[in-house]
């Protein structure tokens, strides 16, 4: 028996950026939660609902340690690093940390990854060998695509 929409509960989600992203309008992640792409293909058939969208506060990620409970509070059931945040140059170095923390202290499932990596940033870290070791390729897993899905995304 398939689901109603109405009956359908939604997962909720908030978004964490690199502070070095503050401006960022967001629309590749929104983009991503609407085709259910990248890091949030594990949504296929659900419903998602952003409830909070901050940055990480700037190294070393002072907001780390209070937009998780604001995110909570609004409903937030995981968290994703946006994919900036692994694709900016450099990757941010306190990701596991901050996995780690917001896990631990506030119980909250942190997936590394919204939207897919765009082919540009995908093409200039593979020449900087950016991702050679099998913790790096581990934290770009969920928004490591195909080529035509990363082309779409530049």
């Amino acid at each position: 028996m398939v689901k109603s929409k109405m009956n359908q509960r939604k997962v909720k989600i908030g978004i964490i950026i690199c502070d070095r992203y503050k401006n960022c309008a967001g629309g590749k992640c929104f983009k991503s939660i609407s085709e259910k792409a990248g890091a949030f293909d594990i949504y296929k058939g659900q419903d998602v609902e952003l409830v909070g969208h901050t940055t990480c506060g700037g190294c070393p990620g002072g907001n780390i340690e209070y937009a998780p409970e604001e995110l909570k509070k609004n409903g937030a059931e995981v968290i994703h690093f946006a994919t900036g945040m692994v694709v900016g140059y450099p990757p941010c170095p306190y990701i596991e940390h901050f996995k780690k923390f917001i896990e631990t202290k506030y119980d909250l499932r942190v997936i590394v990854g919204t939207h897919p990596i765009p082919e540009k940033y995908y093409l200039t870290h593979q020449e900087l060998n950016t991702w050679n070791t099998p913790e790096s390729l581990d934290l770009i897993e969920a928004v490591l695509t195909k080529e035509k899905i990363r082309m779409s995304y530049n």
